[in-house]
């Protein structure tokens, strides 16, 4: 392990550090973000890293930043309000799905870091002009980003063996497993084992997950009007 030097410390960039830990994350899972890891990657002791991070969960709290960084909101147009908040809420959704294993971390963050409160705030005045009263649109659109976080980590195949032989041969063993019930028992599971497993599209799967948020939102605004 190389010896810390004040000017080795200075150079520590800790937004260096946070992609660093996030490329560990995607790979490998949260359990294999060490501070002790990090430091090993970034040639310096771990007492280092604590000059930018207090412990393990303020590093984790600056990966959900950094996702919640990556947000590319719409700019405002005349569509209609469920149209923009379709696209409100595949901005968010683009963001973390290069990063199911990390992007829960957002949930936590949402209210906290300058790109969560933007998002907050623009999907709320979205459901406000649809006709929500604004504390029932603050629940809609808490409930509307859990469900879109949880469409993200909950990827089928996400946590799988990044090496392709291995998760090939873990999505066989699967697709196999549905394929070998009593078809006269679950004939729909039987025949779309496929599916289930793995969606042939990830864009479709993406697009199917947002469509049902937005048209649960506005299901839930009718009933309230009726």
């Amino acid at each position: 392990m190389p010896t810390l030097s004040k000017e080795s410390s200075r150079r520590l960039d800790p937004a260096k550090v946070v992609d660093s830990a996030l490329q560990v994350a995607d790979t490998e899972g949260l359990d294999a973000v060490t501070l002790r890891r990090l430091a090993q990657l970034h040639e310096v002791t771990p007492m280092a890293l604590y000059r930018h991070f207090s412990d393990k969960n303020d590093l984790l709290a600056a990966l959900g930043d950094r996702l919640l960084a990556d947000i590319r909101l719409p700019e405002p147009s005349n569509q209609p309000w469920d149209h923009r908040l379709r696209e409100m809420l595949t901005a968010f959704v683009d963001a973390l799905r290069p990063h199911p294993r990390v992007a829960g971390l957002t949930l936590t963050r949402i209210l906290i870091a300058e790109p969560g409160l933007e998002l907050a705030e623009r999907t709320m005045e979205l459901l406000v002009e649809g006709g929500f009263e604004p504390n029932f649109a603050a629940e809609v659109g808490r409930q509307s980003i859990c469900t879109l976080i949880t469409l993200v980590t909950t990827e089928p195949g996400a946590g799988e063996n990044p090496e392709p032989a291995a998760r090939e041969q873990s999505l066989r063993l699967k697709r196999a497993a549905l394929g070998a019930l009593d078809p006269k028992r679950y004939p729909l599971i039987t025949s779309t084992a496929d599916t289930l497993v793995c969606p042939t599209s990830t864009d479709q799967y993406y697009a199917l997950g947002i469509d049902l948020v937005v048209a649960g939102i506005c299901g839930v605004l009718t009933t309230q009007d009726s």
